[in-house]
């Protein structure tokens, strides 16, 4: 039993070692996906903050684009004004020339006039003429100011048309990197609790495997002992019918002793009968038939005395038999009971121990369930957390859409409205502001 006992402290201390060991590794285990959960959001802010820091030099470098690209298309409108004007100065210079050597060559063929006549006629069509003229100059600068600033207006509002199409694609990249990390991010848990799975199961199967190693060891080791104390039992039975039989000679010569001791007590007292008897047969006989009855008397002892020998003698071989077949009978009792004692205490070791397995496999049974129900709910948790991210994901990008194009439509919508009150109409208004735009 000290050796059993100290079996049964050594299995519980490897239970005990094992399960520190296997709670040991699934700390470690949760500490590196709390790690790599830290790496994935560090990883994800620099990624954000990256895209932030490229966007803002995208848009000041797109924004100098527009700005350098209004000044070029100004500067191509002005030179371009600029020789449309030379080129309407040339043209009035020249009819200016046709109308004077016209007017000159109509007053010399009058004859009748006057010189200070022609003079003033000459100076009054001079006068008209460049008064039309200059008339006409502002009409043509007039119609280039507001070709300019109409051309001016329109590339505005070009740009500002651009700056929107740029915003929108900077804003839906940076929401599909978003969503690309929160699917990355999503998929990381979901690699983290399938391996928090695959590792739960195998420790759950580690200790499975060294309880029933335990349980086998212990069924080993107590059918060992049954078998040794059966054995023992059965030894000590044995060197007790041995003893026994080694003792039965003299217990019989004991008894068959005290049988010869109560023949000779029952012999002593036959003899004092006898004389007692002859005694008195000699005072009541007459002294002749004296010596007859002497011998009849005698003769009548000797035979009482051979028959109760006889009878003695049939008592101790009666009573040797007697023993040996109450010693065999007895023994062989001992022997089948002790039989069914070692049987019995066999069989109610052998149902504890299937009574034992049976436990075991319906603990082992109902903590596997307990594991599987544990990883449904906790993986049914996590799936509906991410479907909730991912929810609310989609609701701010919905929002951070619907917020930027309102905010364009109310820009352009400002801006031409700007426009026309400035007089210059419609300078086009495109469908640039859909309202489902979640690509």
């Amino acid at each position: 039993m000290s050796g059993y006992k100290r079996m049964r402290r050594q299995h519980q201390k490897q239970l005990i070692a094992l399960e520190n060991r296997l709670k040991a590794e699934m700390d470690e285990h949760r500490l590196r996906l709390h790690k790599d959960l830290e790496t994935q959001a560090n990883d994800t802010y620099v990624e954000l903050e990256r895209l932030a820091k490229r966007h803002a030099a995208q848009t000041d470098k797109e924004m100098k684009s527009v700005c350098a690209e209004e000044r070029r298309i100004q500067q191509q409108i002005v030179a371009q004004q600029k020789k449309e004007l030379t080129a309407f100065l040339e043209n009035q210079k020249k009819e200016y020339r046709l109308c004077k050597d016209k007017i000159k060559e109509e007053m010399s063929e009058d004859p009748c006039a006057r010189k200070e006549e022609k003079q003033e006629r000459l100076s009054r069509h001079k006068e008209t003429l460049q008064r039309s003229q200059a008339e006409d100059e502002a009409d043509l600068l007039a119609q280039q100011r507001l070709v300019y600033e109409r051309s001016c207006r329109a590339l505005k509002r070009r740009s500002l048309l651009r700056k929107h199409d740029f915003e929108r694609e900077q804003l839906r990249e940076e929401l599909n990197k978003k969503r690309s990390q929160k699917e990355m991010e999503h998929a990381l848990l979901i690699r983290q609790d399938e391996g928090t799975q695959d590792l739960e199961r195998r420790q759950l199967r580690a200790l499975h495997k060294l309880r029933a190693e335990l349980v086998r060891l212990q069924h080993r080791t107590e059918l060992e002992n049954q078998e040794e104390y059966n054995g023992r039992r059965q030894r000590e039975l044995a060197r007790k019918h041995a003893l026994e039989h080694r003792q039965q000679p003299r217990d019989l010569k004991a008894l068959e002793l005290q049988i010869k001791k109560q023949f000779q007590d029952t012999c002593k007292v036959q003899n004092k009968q006898y004389k007692a008897l002859r005694n008195h047969q000699l005072e009541v006989s007459p002294k002749a038939d004296h010596k007859s009855l002497l011998k009849g008397l005698k003769e009548e002892q000797t035979r009482k005395l051979a028959v109760l020998a006889r009878q003695y003698e049939r008592s101790i071989n009666q009573m040797t038999a007697s023993q040996a077949m109450r010693l065999e009978a007895e023994q062989e009792s001992e022997c089948e009971a002790l039989k069914q004692q070692l049987k019995q205490e066999m069989e109610l070791l052998g149902a504890y121990q299937t009574k034992t397995r049976s436990q075991l496999e319906s603990q082992h049974e109902r903590e596997l369930q307990k594991l599987e129900q544990k990883v449904s709910v906790r993986r049914a948790h996590l799936e509906q957390k991410m479907e909730e991210e991912l929810s609310a994901l989609q609701k701010d990008r919905s929002e951070r859409i619907k917020t930027l194009l309102e905010r364009q439509e109310r820009e352009i919508l400002s801006f031409d409205s700007e426009t026309r009150i400035l007089g210059f109409g419609s300078l086009g208004s495109p469908d640039v502001f859909p309202k489902d735009d979640n690509r």
